[in-house]
């Protein structure tokens, strides 16, 4: 079933084609032409609007008006469309059929996947997110990353993309030899059994104090990490135990999120540790290498320096150690070569911004990632506290994830309480677990991902307003009209929907509207899109509440129309808040 706006495109371009003839037609695509159709805003301006006679008429020399009537004219929307009006000074109005609103939800209704297709092509999509950092607690910083990671991973999967998730976890490198040869030295090390990953954060303070102010304890930390290079099994014993206390943290954390991350998806630097050198030596053979002060650098087309000169890239500095190019070289050549991705999807805060242009740069120079391959960088903001800086705790100090995520369902626990003080614990705090992660991803993933944004847990944890308790509250208000009316959703027929009153018009066009908004997310690799799609569609959903009464509707044949697009709407809330990691409760 085509999205209404390709329909809508489709027809358009055929009376483009009638109007302008060949030759003006030759400059429109497909995708131009769509892009100028759009939802409109206000329904006394019709469904749809197509502005392109504005924008082709000045370019033709032609009165927009005119151009609009004439598309009009030459428009066939028999049996779509029951006005086609123009207003203004070229918009074109398109008011959709009553038969064909009904029709559409029959389909998508009876449709498990309410009206998603499975891509025709499916491709192989690697998304390298979260990325912490061994033997460090994961912190606030980590939030963005792994939460709009997951949730662009869930719409790719949903489409019928094969998703390969990649945790590029920091476990490599001078901070383990400083943390290693500090417990060596200090004694720590027949504890580290009973370590949790909060200790050895500690540790790792102290430490990187101790490298910091001793020449010589940070000269025996770089030769600890040439034995770690080097498999010294009681050093890589050490950091074995390391990686395993660190995996046990990050699977709490990832759990408690609801997100799709495991230890089969964590592949880490020290997994490209042995590609380096031969990354560095291709490097040297295309003729790509340089050497700067002693270090071999890589300088690709394009990049400059703020004095106009060009500016390089780093792979190996001058005492022989690697940087992050070199080990994100390496990775993308596996996901390219080894796993035969046809997108590769970073995401990181957009600091780095820079430096995977310039990594893209090389990996097309090498031909490395062909350009079949589509790279992707997926910059986001920082979160910032109410005084519009870096998010932190009263006393500075970064703020720990697992005490966001533990306030979280605290906070959701006392608001469950006060609402539903008579529902069984465990129902309570599995409602205040959903309602309270929820909120906290929501507000990140519903934020423009590319700004900064302020955390505020009044905001986020509000019933009114475009936030998860507010959809998650529309869930269950359709939900408690299936109760009170001692109904099984599962028996209500899509068939039935008969749209009438314009609050149920309202509500099923903004329902045939779910496929597209969540394709908007993989073009635009934008979740707030889809955060945006079902505010608006529970704020439809309202209105309908409002306006129509459903269990006591005039008739049977209103009764069941209006029931069943009430199973649509909830079906259609539940599935968009699943593909960004949230889940619905039935009771509030």
């Amino acid at each position: 079933m085509a999205d209404i706006t390709d329909l809508l495109a489709s027809r358009l371009e055929c009376a483009l084609y009638d109007v302008l003839g060949d030759d003006t037609y030759s400059d429109l695509t497909a995708a131009a032409i769509a892009a100028q159709i759009r939802p409109s805003s206000n329904d006394r301006f019709g469904d749809y609007q197509a502005n392109i006679a504005m924008s082709l008429g000045k370019k033709l020399g032609r009165n927009p008006r005119e151009l609009a009537q004439a598309l009009c004219d030459a428009l066939d929307l028999q049996g779509v469309c029951e006005r086609i009006e123009v207003a203004g000074p070229g918009f074109i109005n398109l008011h959709l059929d009553a038969a064909f609103i009904n029709e559409r939800i029959a389909i998508a209704g009876s449709d498990k996947r309410l009206g998603i297709e499975r891509v025709k092509q499916p491709q192989t999509v690697v998304v390298d997110y979260s990325g912490p950092n061994v033997a460090k607690e994961m912190h606030v910083g980590h939030l963005r990353s792994t939460v709009i990671g997951d949730a662009i991973s869930r719409v790719f999967d949903g489409l019928g993309h094969t998703v390969i998730r990649q945790n590029h976890i920091g476990d490599w490198g001078t901070q383990f030899g400083m943390l290693i040869e500090y417990m060596l030295e200090s004694g720590a090390t027949p504890h580290i059994g009973n370590y949790r990953v909060s200790d050895l954060n500690t540790l790792y303070q102290d430490a990187k104090k101790k490298f910091d102010a001793e020449p010589e304890f940070a000269r025996r930390a770089r030769e600890r990490v040439v034995l770690l290079q080097g498999r010294d099994i009681d050093t890589a014993n050490l950091w074995g135990q390391l990686i395993s206390e660190s995996y046990r943290h990050f699977d709490e954390v990832y759990r408690r999120l609801d997100v799709k991350l495991g230890q089969c998806d964590v592949r880490g630097e020290s997994a490209y540790n042995d590609q380096l050198s031969s990354i560095v030596e291709a490097l040297e053979t295309l003729g790509l290498l340089k050497t700067s002060e002693g270090a071999q650098v890589v300088f690709p087309a394009g990049f400059k320096d703020r004095e106009g000169e060009p500016m390089g890239m780093i792979v190996r500095k001058g005492d022989g150690g690697y940087l992050y190019a070199t080990t994100d070289l390496a990775a993308a050549r596996y996901r390219v070569g080894e796993l035969h991705a046809d997108r590769i999807i970073y995401i990181t805060d957009s600091r780095q911004s820079q430096h995977f242009a310039m990594v893209f740069a090389v990996l097309r120079q090498t031909g490395w990632a062909p350009e079949s391959v589509r790279l992707d960088h997926v910059p986001f903001g920082t979160v910032l506290g109410k005084d519009n800086r870096p998010f932190k705790t009263r006393s500075g100090d970064t703020v720990k994830l697992k005490d966001l995520l533990d306030e979280a369902e605290a906070r959701a626990s006392a608001i469950v309480d006060q609402k539903s003080p008579d529902l069984p614990s465990d129902q309570k705090q599995d409602i205040a677990h959903k309602i309270g992660i929820g909120a906290l991803k929501y507000a990140d993933l519903s934020s423009d991902r590319v700004k900064d944004y302020v955390f505020d847990w009044d905001r986020m944890l509000a019933f009114e307003g475009n936030t998860a308790p507010y959809l998650q509250n529309a869930y269950v208000r359709v939900r408690s009209i299936f109760r009170k009316g001692g109904i099984d959703p599962a028996n209500l027929d899509a068939a039935s929907i008969r749209v009438a009153d314009p609050a149920e018009r309202g509500l099923a066009i903004k329902l045939l509207q779910f496929p597209a908004a969540v394709k908007s997310v993989t073009d635009s690799l934008e979740p707030h899109r889809l955060c945006t799609y079902l505010y608006e569609l529970a704020t439809a959903l309202h209105r309908f509440y409002e306006k129509c009464p459903v269990l006591t509707a005039k008739d049977d044949a209103q009764r069941a129309s209006r029931l069943a697009l009430c199973r649509v709407t909830a079906d259609t809330l539940a599935r968009g808040l699943g593909l960004l990691g949230i889940g619905v409760v039935e009771q509030m």
